[in-house]
């Protein structure tokens, strides 16, 4: 994970308002958060805007504390109130793009990454989270243009290296593909990373043999390499090996409890094997860590329609819908529960927009839902 400095802006804005109780405060909160006691700075830090409550350093560090904690609410809202009194600062910017890069919301993140370049082009890792993110959300020439000016600094970094492959191949820069993938290879060697990173590539190509016999490699080295487990489980999946499948999903959340996929992907199994019960379980453990996980708000409203739950299965597909509007499947579903509760105008009107939009294109939560496409949740591992 990326992470900014803490203490930035203690020394940026320690001498303002400043007096003996203030100064005091922010040494304690200082000192806490050097030692990780972050309970104990979220007080320091709290006591300051008590005595001074237009303090800006105060806001941004409590705002980093909620973010170290994955508080994310309160982490945007303190940073945004210091956005506001100090509009100027790009730092604080930076760190609110980090909030929602964190969270998974890159489209939110990007325009706070591109406003901190603005102001700040030799900023290496507003660039590199620019680029990541233009990744993430598949403006991949985008993502190849950001990344490619962090080479002299970055060609040692096996993430960065497996990041600018995957942006330039699809940007169809097949030169830069190359170079990155030839300092991949002589980089990584045979470290675990490299393996891990190797088999989501054979992932991404839908070569299931070759990914399990890159990841077993990666298993062997380091065998709680973050999201390890979750490709290996993928690649089970798709083998028809649902036990395995199920035993690695459980392995990685017992590792990252709080990564939402997992269970996603437990849903998705429980699902396939006819337990709605357990997949209705899954899928509300994977909306509540990630809201925005479109597969699995779908995936509840299934299971709801087979426990026969269809209000409730209406309201989770309203919540898929929001996250996607654009999604056939969606729809489809929407227009079938529609049905079963008698109301069959608003059906019609589900298939109707069903056809439209399987004459645009699929959409991303489309390949998501449907498997079509081999979804990489986190590429910074």
């Amino acid at each position: 994970m990326i992470f900014t400095k803490a203490a930035f802006f203690l020394l940026l804005f320690a001498g303002t308002n400043q007096n003996d109780a203030v100064r005091l405060a922010y040494q304690s909160g200082e000192a806490a958060m050097r030692q990780a006691d972050l309970s104990a700075a979220e007080k320091d830090f709290k006591h300051v805007l008590e005595l001074v409550p237009q303090d800006i350093g105060a806001r941004v560090n409590l705002g980093v504390i909620f973010m170290r904690q994955e508080k994310w609410k309160l982490a945007l809202e303190y940073l945004s109130q210091a956005e506001k009194l100090a509009p100027q600062v790009a730092g604080i910017r930076l760190n609110v793009g980090l909030v929602h890069y964190r969270q998974g919301d890159y489209a939110a993140a990007i325009p706070e990454f591109e406003s901190v370049l603005q102001q700040q082009p030799a900023s290496a890792q507003a660039q590199r989270l620019l680029g990541l993110c233009y990744l993430f959300e598949e403006r991949y020439a985008d993502a190849a243009r950001e990344l490619e000016p962090l080479w002299p600094a970055s060609n040692g970094d096996i993430s960065y290296l497996y990041s600018l492959a995957v942006a330039a191949g699809n940007a169809g820069r097949h030169d830069l593909e190359e170079r990155a993938m030839s300092q991949l290879v002589v980089t990584g060697k045979d470290s675990p990373l490299m393996h891990l990173l190797m088999g989501k590539a054979y992932l991404a190509h839908e070569d299931y043999p070759g990914a399990l016999t890159e990841l077993r490699k990666a298993e062997q080295g380091d065998a709680a390499l973050p999201m390890l487990h979750y490709n290996l489980g993928i690649a089970y999946r798709h083998s028809g090996e649902w036990e395995k499948a199920k035993t690695e999903f459980l392995a990685d959340a017992k590792l990252e409890p709080n990564v939402a996929y997992n269970y996603d992907q437990l849903g998705l199994l429980a699902s396939l094997a006819g337990n709605s019960q357990d997949a209705e379980a899954y899928y509300l453990d994977a909306v509540k860590r990630d809201p925005r996980l479109g597969t699995a708000w779908f995936g509840l409203a299934k299971a709801y329609r087979q426990l026969k739950l269809l209000p409730d299965a209406l309201r989770a597909l309203q919540r898929a819908g929001e996250l996607d509007p654009g999604s056939a499947s969606v729809h489809y579903l929407r227009a079938e529960v529609l049905s079963q509760l008698g109301r069959k105008n608003e059906a019609q009107a589900e298939f109707a927009t069903v056809q439209r939009l399987k004459k645009e294109g699929v959409d991303k939560l489309e390949q998501e839902i449907t498997g079509a496409k081999y979804h990489d949740p986190d590429m910074r591992h």
